[in-house]
């Protein structure tokens, strides 16, 4: 039997290993990309310490599709001969493809697989299909292992997509998508950085890394946007809270710096602000949150919470938010913490004509069976590297408790890692003993062509 390699190919990072294996062997960026210290375009590597400060990017896939084979067969070959290690022509493929791709795409992936690289075999799946297999497997008495059921929520690089599956098989006729993903997510949080404070709008991988590392999923957006619009000051020993609006109409001097009131010019800031110091390019070549305690103030933030009384503060200073010191090689976050993963749960907020995600869970509910539909709502699983903002799981509950029928239980479970669970039920699968019979074969390819064995993956 030859070796089968697992390729869980998205649009923001492959996953790459052999079957079998609980781990991926590597896991780099589908794309190339070209910092200002070169002249041609790089193939990244798992351990990238270049400095990617306004670094061209190219993509092989947009939108969730392939739209770049060449692009593609470049990234691939350096994968499968440099990283991997491998010779195509004696191993197997388990290829992972977004739901509904086009038949052109789907020959022109065949073409890649068979022709260019010359795999023995391949066989095709759609992502929520191996969610739905892993989490079946590591919990055998569990629900989605008994009845075979499960609503697999994967919230990827391009888009979301809420997946009823069944026996195995992904319902299509039941699949509802979102089109907003982790890219969005990062476009959109640049355009509010380059607004407010410095400009980012080149700066693909360091804003990656500060929504990953500082964005959190608000439960109360309409008083979190109330607490980052205070600053905590310090009157005869006690911490109270003045809005910065109000505070910006006093201008003068004398009600700043009243020494009765214990005003100055800097502030205690509020729960959500915390700094980002960007890539100098000498002492350090990537960005870094500048006080990681301070970015976690967040979780400490409850009803009335910011209104209490703190005894052993010293005196502080109120800070002019409006100012901005470009000297600094640095930018202040506030509201945009939350704001920008706010928008999978209401894409109107960004122009788009689409339903939030717990209406999008429910829509595919309904056209499922309706007897179904209590399996489903119990058996949530949450998948993607956007799933990973804090609290998500606590939001999406709070979102979809009152659209669900009030004797139907609601429960989502989060993967133990989304990024990878994609590839670990890919790696499950190939390492079944049947799965060599489910494969096409190159030369059955060649004999048939791509649409009738296309047609062996039940897609």
């Amino acid at each position: 039997m030859s070796s089968v390699v697992v390729l869980d190919n998205g649009g923001g990072l492959i996953k790459a290993g052999y079957g079998g294996e609980r781990d991926p062997s590597t896991i780099i960026p589908n794309c190339l990309y070209r910092p200002l210290s070169s002249k041609k375009f790089l193939h990244p590597t798992p351990t990238t310490e270049e400095d990617l400060t306004s670094a061209a990017v190219r993509r092989p896939i947009d939108r969730g599709y392939l739209i770049n084979p060449d692009l593609q067969r470049d990234i691939w070959n350096h994968l499968f001969s440099n990283l991997l290690h491998i010779n195509p022509s004696n191993s197997s493929l388990l290829l992972t493809e977004p739901l509904f791709s086009l038949p052109s795409i789907e020959r022109a992936t065949d073409e890649l697989v068979f022709e260019d690289f010359g795999f023995n075999s391949l066989f095709i799946s759609d992502p929520p299909k191996l969610v739905h297999l892993y989490e079946a497997s590591r919990r055998p008495y569990g629900l989605v292992s008994k009845a075979q059921c499960s609503l697999v929520v994967d919230c990827g690089f391009s888009f979301t997509h809420a997946a009823p599956v069944f026996q195995n098989f992904t319902l299509n006729y039941g699949v509802k998508r979102i089109d907003l993903g982790g890219k969005a997510l990062t476009n959109f949080l640049k355009e509010l950085v380059s607004y407010r404070s410095v400009s980012v709008m080149d700066e693909s991988f360091i804003m990656d890394d500060v929504k990953e590392k500082l964005c959190f999923v608000s439960l109360d957006v309409a008083r979190d946007l109330k607490i980052a619009r205070w600053v905590f000051v310090c009157v005869s020993g006690c911490c109270l809270a003045y809005n910065v609006m109000i505070m910006e109409r006093h201008e003068k001097d004398d009600f700043r710096n009243d020494d009765s009131l214990g005003f100055r010019r800097r502030g205690y800031d509020n729960f959500f602000r915390c700094t980002y110091v960007l890539p100098d390019g000498v002492t350090h070549t990537k960005g870094f949150v500048k006080d990681p305690d301070e970015a976690k103030k967040y979780l400490t933030v409850d009803d009335g919470a910011y209104l209490e009384t703190r005894k052993d503060m010293d005196r502080t200073e109120i800070m002019d938010r409006k100012k901005v010191d470009l000297t600094k090689n640095e930018f202040d976050l506030t509201n945009e913490r939350f704001l920008v993963p706010e928008m999978i749960f209401h894409p109107a907020d960004l122009g788009m004509n689409q339903a939030g995600l717990a209406e999008c869970i429910v829509r595919a509910v309904n056209s499922c069976h309706p007897l179904l539909h209590p399996l489903l709502y119990q058996s949530i699983i949450l998948t993607g590297g956007s799933t990973l903002f804090p609290r998500f799981a606590e939001r999406l509950e709070m979102e979809l408790r009152p659209l669900v029928p009030d004797d139907y239980q609601v429960k989502i479970t989060t993967q133990e890692d989304p990024i990878l669970g994609v590839w670990r039920g890919g790696s499950l699968l190939a390492s079944s003993p049947d799965f060599e019979a489910m494969c096409v074969t190159k030369a059955e390819y060649e004999e048939l062509g791509s649409a009738r064995c296309r047609r062996r993956f039940f897609h």
